[in-house]
């Protein structure tokens, strides 16, 4: 049985998908390997999660990884969690991500919200690496040491990342609309020994000075030896009392050093990127140089197509994962952009739409809230020739079927809608699409390659054409190494194997349907997912009852059919207190300053009570499914609750909002 009413909304070329780098990959394993894996994508995918050994080996050789030393086997140890990939093997990232640039070409486009753009060639890109790598080195930074970045989406993150990785060192980085505080939560845990932070940032047609921000944060790491400043605004240099040693970024990007790289092993950590979960501090997930190295070969060199002479553009912020994703591009030997601002300024809302014209961009990637919001707003990018674009990528939620024709009819009719669903957990796409799966409307084409994905029931059995939790039951290459400060591995594992033991569970609801395609109903836990950027409700939480007029606080992000995103930030009002439009400001403000702009909520309610279970935990999931329309008795024991006659109120007031209907907040 197949699911009905999708419209087949795309389908491949056949000379575009004979001319891929996927039919060329399954060409060459069936003449090297003997792989019959077939003319279509499900043949090679049944291969990929069927002989995990022969498919990632395949992947290694066919993309050429330079390993310093060989590897022993490809998977030594098949469980989850726990997989040992590659043992043996030394290699690094930053010498694959460097390798393959043309010198003289551009591979970094730096583009902001103004318009303006310069080029970082090959040649440009390796020099400044090696320059900061020295001056990393000379400051003590080596194989394990960590290095931070409050940094906004230009070349220097980028360059910055790279320079750490080349040594060995760990790298981690968030955006700088994050608060000193919230910053200071994620990077303290790893004990950095230098942070590079520029003097701020662009958006919405506001220069944002972060000069003092970055020295808050600074104080709040006494770990570090010194601070680099990128002078990114062009502000002048802070001249304040300051705990480690100050380095002006011109400083240390424009020595004449030799390019070096560290080998390490194959399992050695890359970066810490941060989920946050929903209570205690954000939890830092570690990946590692080789399992990143070929996810993202594979992501984006087959399921992409990228290659050299292409150009990708994804609107992201450091902070997401999809930032990581755009400085691999660069393994593939494509050119990736950068982009400060806002990915819809007020006076240029098609702005990106511009840039990718502009700049022959053949990937142009996105939310589902950009695009749901171009349409709404009237935005036609089709003013502009975008006649390089061959496809639109879209992630962070679930993108509607009514989306899809916008997208036909204003971008292309040639160009194929790749919605995709991963995680920051994996660094990459659990489902999504490849130049030979067809698109249905509201739907994601199939499962990656080597994902091993099915949905689950409750009992923990696979189910087809139903509602399930997204599971993958056998390893990846970039599933974390571990969770940082999580030294006996308990919190990772109960994060992940703790519902299906040996089975990865991710947190969203999906159906696979009897065509093998993907839908994806949301999160199956309490993590505010805006827009793709994620934040653990405890910050908004902490932020907001702080205020003395709070007495709780509990923020949902509630996916909502067509596919946009409410949340609702309810509050219990201290003795006294009014919730006027006086606090309703200084609520939106201690979040906007104390957490971060882009997870201020849509609405805040006063409510008598929040819900909790006997042992004190707030309700997060099931007051969100309660909004959502479930019924009280799928979602929650009322037995398990402290005051379960306040399910039936957030009940009515989900019902309420869907009777009225949504109320469009402007915002793209």
């Amino acid at each position: 049985m197949t699911t009905p009413h999708a419209e087949l909304f795309w389908t491949p070329d056949r000379e575009a998908v004979a001319a891929s780098r996927i039919a060329d990959f399954a060409r060459w394993a069936a003449r090297l390997r003997g792989v019959d894996a077939g003319p279509d994508y499900a043949s090679l995918h049944r291969w990929s999660v069927t002989d995990l050994e022969g498919f990632w080996g395949a992947v290694w050789e066919y993309f050429d990884v330079d390993a310093d030393t060989p590897y022993e086997s490809v998977l030594a140890e098949e469980r989850m969690p726990g997989a040992r990939w590659f043992p043996g093997a030394t290699l690094n990232y930053t010498h694959h991500a460097l390798r393959s640039l043309h010198p003289d070409q551009p591979a970094i486009i730096a583009l902001d919200e103004t318009g303006s753009g310069h080029e970082v060639s090959g040649d440009a890109l390796r020099a400044q690496v090696a320059s900061v790598a020295a001056t990393l080195r000379d400051l003590g930074v080596g194989i394990g040491d960590r290095v931070v970045g409050y940094l906004p989406n230009t070349p220097h993150a980028v360059i910055a990342f790279l320079a750490a990785a080349s040594l060995g060192a760990v790298w981690s980085v968030c955006g700088q609309d994050y608060a000193p505080k919230a910053a200071a939560d994620r990077f303290a845990q790893l004990e950095p020994t230098v942070l590079i932070a520029a003097d701020g940032y662009l958006f919405n047609g506001t220069t944002h000075d972060r000069r003092e921000a970055a020295l808050e944060l600074a104080r709040a790491l006494p770990t570090l030896k010194a601070t680099v400043l990128v002078d990114h605004l062009g502000l002048p240099r802070p001249d304040a009392a300051h705990p480690s040693l100050l380095i002006p970024w011109e400083d240390a990007a424009t020595r004449t050093e030799q390019l070096t790289w560290t080998p390490v092993p194959f399992d050695h950590p890359l970066w810490v990127v941060f989920s946050s979960g929903t209570t205690g501090l954000p939890k830092g997930i570690v990946h590692g140089h080789g399992g990143v190295l070929l996810e993202h070969l594979k992501t984006l060199g087959l399921h992409s197509d990228l290659g050299p002479g292409d150009r990708l553009l994804w609107y992201t912020t450091t902070h997401w994962m999809m930032w990581n994703l755009v400085v691999s591009t660069l393994l593939t030997g494509a050119t990736t952009c950068t982009y400060d601002g806002s990915p819809a300024p007020l006076a240029r809302p098609g702005l990106l739409w511009e840039l990718a014209s502009r700049h022959h961009v053949t990937l142009f990637g996105t939310s589902p809230q950009y695009l749901l919001g171009m349409a709404k707003f009237g935005i036609d990018p089709s003013v502009h020739d975008l006649s390089a674009i061959r496809a639109v990528g879209c992630t962070g939620s679930a993108l509607p079927a009514p989306a899809y024709p916008w997208v036909r009819d204003h971008v292309g009719a040639g160009v194929q809608l790749a919605s995709i669903s991963g995680g920051t957990d994996v660094v990459s796409g659990f489902a999504g699409s490849a130049p030979n799966t067809p698109v249905w409307a509201g739907e994601l084409s199939a499962p990656h390659l080597g994902v091993a994905l099915a949905a689950y029931d409750a009992e923990g059995f696979p189910v087809v054409d139903q509602v399930g939790e997204l599971v993958v039951t056998r390893p990846m290459p970039s599933m974390p190494l571990s969770f940082w400060n999580d030294p006996d591995g308990s919190r990772y594992h109960d994060t992940y194997f703790g519902a299906y033991p040996g089975v990865w569970r991710h947190g969203d609801w999906i159906t696979v349907t009897g065509r093998g395609s993907v839908i994806v109903h949301g999160r199956s836990d309490s993590t505010l997912n805006r827009n793709g950027v994620r934040l653990g409700s405890g910050d908004i939480h902490d932020a907001v009852e702080r205020l003395p007029e709070i007495a709780e606080a509990l923020v949902i992000g509630a996916e909502e059919p067509d596919g946009g995103y409410w949340m609702p930030l309810f509050v219990v009002l201290a003795a006294g207190a009014v919730l006027d439009d006086a606090l309703c400001d200084r609520i939106r403000h201690a979040i906007r300053t104390g957490v971060s702009p882009r997870h201020v909520p849509d609405e805040i309610l006063q409510v008598p009570a929040v819900p909790h279970t006997r042992t004190g935990k707030k309700l997060e999931v099931p007051v969100k499914r309660l909004l959502q329309g479930a019924p009280v008795e799928q979602v929650v024991n009322p037995a398990a609750v402290d005051a379960p006659d306040l399910l039936d109120h957030y009940a009515r007031l989900g019902a309420e909002r869907r009777t009225r209907g949504r109320q469009p907040t402007g915002k793209l």
